[in-house]
């Protein structure tokens, strides 16, 4: 379930709901709302602070960090991910890498018209 928050979280931050210095809910808050535990949604806090998403300011809450390219580092990551199992089920249909690369620029191009 904090794996859910975490990229929720992301998410929103990412997509520019959530700006930079925005104070995020409490962390009992978004666990009420939520009908989680606050272990939970603490541990959630927790990872996103060591990867630099938020901060967390004893007495005054959790904001999203000032200083990030998250918006860019998750679409990086979702590409990266989506060209490995391109990459996968290139080699189950037994396509060259170039024939892979091929079919890529296709698509590419494909895209581009739209």
């Amino acid at each position: 379930m904090y794996l859910q928050i975490t990229e929720q979280i992301r998410q929103r931050i990412a997509a520019g709901d959530w700006a930079p210095g925005k104070e995020l809910p409490s962390i009992r808050a978004l666990a009420i709302d939520l009908r989680v535990s606050v272990i939970t949604v603490k541990r959630a806090y927790l990872d996103l602070e060591n990867e630099g998403v938020i901060v967390t300011r004893h007495g005054k809450g959790s904001f999203v960090a000032e200083a990030q390219d998250l918006a860019a580092r998750m679409h990086d990551d979702k590409l990266a991910a989506h060209l490995e199992a391109a990459a996968e089920m290139a080699q189950l249909l037994g396509l060259t890498p170039e024939e892979l690369a091929t079919r890529l620029k296709q698509a590419t191009r494909k895209r581009e018209k739209k």
